[in-house]
């Protein structure tokens, strides 16, 4: 599926997101300043999360629950050098608890990554439109 979209739709995009994917692991990859985190922000508060979401940059995963007390975990494993890292936080235990996964710059963990996830690759058209490409890995 390819949707193009503008930051004004963004809501509209996350609501197909959610609706079409048929696993919850979601693989987004696109360049530095593409609006993955943007894009991921929005599916999180189309999932019914009132805390405020922030990017995992830094802490490698934040961790939400929704108001349906549905699991959501949300990666960012830019700055990963080693996949050891990313078993050290104990990355297989998140990917099999039947919550939602949000990974940005899963590239770096690639080996470690679910068969059967969701890949969502961020394009970009101009400063404000992106075309969205989703496909099963």
């Amino acid at each position: 599926m390819e949707i193009t979209y503008r930051l004004k739709g963004l809501p509209t995009v996350a609501t197909k997101i959610i609706e079409s994917v048929k696993n919850k692991t979601l693989l987004f990859y696109a360049d530095m300043g593409a609006g993955k985190t943007t894009l991921i922000k929005e599916i999180i508060k189309q999932l019914h999360v009132t805390d405020t979401v922030n990017s995992p940059t830094f802490s490698v995963v934040n961790e939400y629950i929704s108001a349906n007390d549905e699991l959501i975990y949300h990666f960012d494993f830019y700055r990963i050098k080693d996949v050891s890292e990313a078993l050290d936080i104990g990355i297989d235990d998140y990917f099999y608890k039947n919550a939602w996964c949000f990974v940005e710059w899963p590239q770096n963990v690639e080996n470690l990554l679910p068969l059967d996830s969701i890949s969502i690759h961020i394009d970009i058209i101009d400063e404000s439109t992106r075309k969205l490409t989703i496909k099963p890995t």
